[in-house]
């Protein structure tokens, strides 16, 4: 493809090592392959990981399955990742590490078996930036001028995108927390109203806050692109933010909520037209995303015996269903716990400080992995059915 040989030109000059951006400049060049975490030809692409998951089932059987990737996918997702930098200043910087690497191995990797992968690397607001709103050290040096890093790098990542490597091609934007408001603001105000509107096949919006009329599928954050509310159904979203079922969103949560006769929009992946549904989940064995989740581990097997892959599948361990408590609209996750059986009856995913876990923030360290499974199984009907259409 032109693209392609446009890139490799590129790559030749930037030579093998490419440095990285200036992190103080206003707009960064995209066709720099260092921008980007994911792409189609880059030897360094950090959506090819080892994504084998060893399956745990109820009886306390463990098999491995291993990802196969599409050969040759129709259609493109374009991800933007949540706040996963330790950075000191108030942006991350352009070179990453583990923080954003870890990330994409576990929220985005996986779409591979559906479509082509595009994940830019971008100046994020860091947890340090975040956590000073909880009383921890302020972040480094002066504030960041508006207009530099956040939705103003993905917006350039974007528009390079479209002009170099879509296409025409049939989209999916895939974003959680910082990443899914970045998104839904890009989608609001790059991608309504326009020709490329044309080309959504869908938006997955975890974590972050898309707001509707009360019973309401379109409305508040989008003018035109309503809720998902079938697998055949294109030009959609699905959003969520998750707390477990015996600790709903307290009266201080930050999510679920909206404001001026709005309602936080709740779309449960695994029944799309309302009630309760067994999401396909792939937890991390060890750990949680960005690290945020102490050191509370899962005994996965009882008695524990060793697991040697990066994720865990765990078919029927939760019940998911869209649930509206007073001001809050939200995804109640249930662990479907059977004491006599050998598989765990507890799940983590809890944000923990020093005084314990911060139950204002819900399950949101596995917003993306109590139902990536299924999202992809969504996606990947979604995109039969783009392309069925476009034909």
């Amino acid at each position: 493809m032109r693209w392609l040989i446009a890139l490799a030109a590129l790559m030749v000059a930037h030579g093998a090592m490419a440095q990285a951006p200036d992190p103080a400049i206003a707009h960064a060049d995209y066709g720099d392959p260092a921008l980007w975490l994911c792409r189609p030809d880059l030897k360094d692409n950090r959506c090819k990981v080892d994504l084998s998951a060893t399956v745990v089932a109820p009886s306390g059987k463990l098999s491995v399955e291993r990802y196969v990737p599409a050969k040759d996918p129709k259609i493109d997702c374009f991800f933007v990742y949540p706040t996963v930098s330790n950075d000191p200043g108030w942006l991350s910087d352009f070179s990453p590490n583990a923080d954003e690497w870890d990330d994409i191995k576990l929220q985005f990797a996986r779409f591979g078996s559906v479509c082509r992968q595009f994940a830019p690397l971008y100046r994020q607001g860091t947890l340090r930036r975040l956590r000073m709103a909880s009383g921890g050290p302020r972040p480094e040096g002066d504030p960041p001028p508006p207009g530099v890093g956040g939705y103003a790098d993905v917006l350039d990542a974007w528009t390079w995108y479209l002009a170099h490597a879509n296409e025409g091609r049939g989209v999916i934007l895939i974003g959680h927390s910082q990443g899914a408001a970045v998104l839904t603001r890009l989608l609001a105000e790059e991608i309504e109203g326009r020709p490329v509107h044309g080309q959504l096949v869908s938006a997955l919006l975890m974590g972050g806050l898309v707001t509707v009329p009360p019973d309401k599928d379109v409305g508040g954050s989008f003018r035109s692109t309503p809720l998902c509310r079938s697998s055949d159904q294109i030009g959609c979203v699905i959003t969520y933010v998750t707390f477990r079922d015996r600790l709903p969103p307290p009266a201080v949560s930050r999510f679920g909520r909206a404001h001026d006769g709005l309602r936080a929009a709740c779309v449960n992946p695994a029944n799309l037209a309302g009630g309760a549904g067994r999401p396909e989940s792939y937890f991390l064995t060890k750990g949680f995303l960005n690290g945020s989740g102490g050191d509370q581990q899962t005994q996965w097997v009882r008695p524990m015996r060793p697991i040697k892959t990066p994720f865990v599948k765990t078919p029927g361990l939760v019940t998911t269903e869209c649930v509206r408590r007073g001001d809050f609209d939200y995804l109640s996750l249930h662990v479907n716990a059977d004491p006599k059986d050998p598989r765990t009856d507890e799940l983590g995913g809890q944000i923990i400080r020093k005084t314990g876990a911060d139950l204002s923030w819900g399950l949101h360290l596995i917003d993306v992995d109590h139902s990536i499974g299924t999202l992809i199984r969504v996606a990947a009907q979604q995109a039969k059915a783009y392309e069925s259409r476009r034909n």
